[in-house]
C-alpha cells in the first residue's frame, strides 16, 4: 500500500491532526456560521499551536453556545466569567472577550451585507487563490488579500484578526488552497473547482 503524500506540516502522529488535513483543511466553505467558527477558533490559535485549539474544538463548541452568533452576543460578565473557569477552552480573558465583540461584529456585518460568507470571500474575488508551497519554509504568513481583510475587519471593529490570522482562515476555510505541491489533497481540491 503507498503512503498517501500530505502537507510537510502535518504530523502523522496525531490522527486528530491527520483527519483535519485530510478532510477539513482548505475545503471550501460558504455557511457563515462554519465561517465564523473558524474565525473564533483562529482567533484563540493567535500566538499558540492549531493543534492545541484543534484538541479543543469540542469544548469550544459546547462552551461557545455552538458558535451561535446570537447567543455569543449577549453572553454578559457572569458568562465570561463562567468561561476563564472552563478547563476545556482556552482561558484567556481577552481572546474570550473578542469572541464576544466578534459575535456583535458578525451580526452588524450579516445586517449590512447580508452574508459574512459572501463578505469574506469577496476579498480573493469569489474564487479559490492557489498558492504553491513545497516545503513548510515555502507557505506564507499572510497575502495581500489577508492584509486587506485584516485591515477591514479591524475596521469593522473585530479583534484578535490579524493578518496573519486571517491568512491562516483563509487557508482553513478554502480561499486559498495551499496544500503543498505533493499533496494528496492538492489535485482532489483542484480538480472539484476546476
Amino acid at each position: 500500500m503507498v503512503e498517501l503524500q500530505r502537507c510537510p506540516w502535518v504530523d502523522l502522529r496525531k490522527p486528530l491532526y491527520v483527519d483535519y488535513h485530510d478532510t477539513e483543511w482548505g475545503v471550501p466553505v460558504h455557511d457563515d456560521r462554519r465561517m465564523f467558527e473558524l474565525l473564533v477558533l483562529e482567533g484563540a490559535q493567535a500566538g499558540l499551536s492549531w493543534y492545541t485549539v484543534l484538541s479543543k474544538r469540542e469544548n469550544y463548541r459546547r462552551a461557545f453556545d455552538g458558535f451561535d452568533p446570537v447567543k455569543m452576543a449577549a453572553w454578559d460578565e457572569a458568562k465570561i466569567e463562567s468561561l476563564l473557569r472552563d478547563p476545556g477552552i482556552i482561558r484567556n480573558r481577552l481572546k474570550i472577550q473578542a469572541a464576544r465583540g466578534n459575535a456583535r461584529c458578525f451580526l452588524a456585518l450579516c445586517e449590512e451585507r447580508g452574508s459574512f460568507s459572501d463578505y469574506l470571500w469577496s476579498f480573493v474575488g469569489d474564487t479559490v487563490r492557489a498558492g504553491a508551497p513545497a516545503t513548510v519554509a515555502d507557505y506564507r504568513a499572510s497575502s495581500p488579500e489577508s492584509d486587506a481583510l485584516s485591515r477591514d475587519l479591524k475596521r469593522r471593529g473585530f479583534r484578535f484578526v490579524g493578518s496573519t490570522v486571517m491568512y491562516a482562515h483563509m487557508q482553513a476555510t478554502g480561499m486559498v488552497n495551499d496544500h503543498s505541491r505533493d499533496c494528496f489533497r492538492r489535485l482532489q481540491l483542484s480538480d472539484a473547482h476546476a
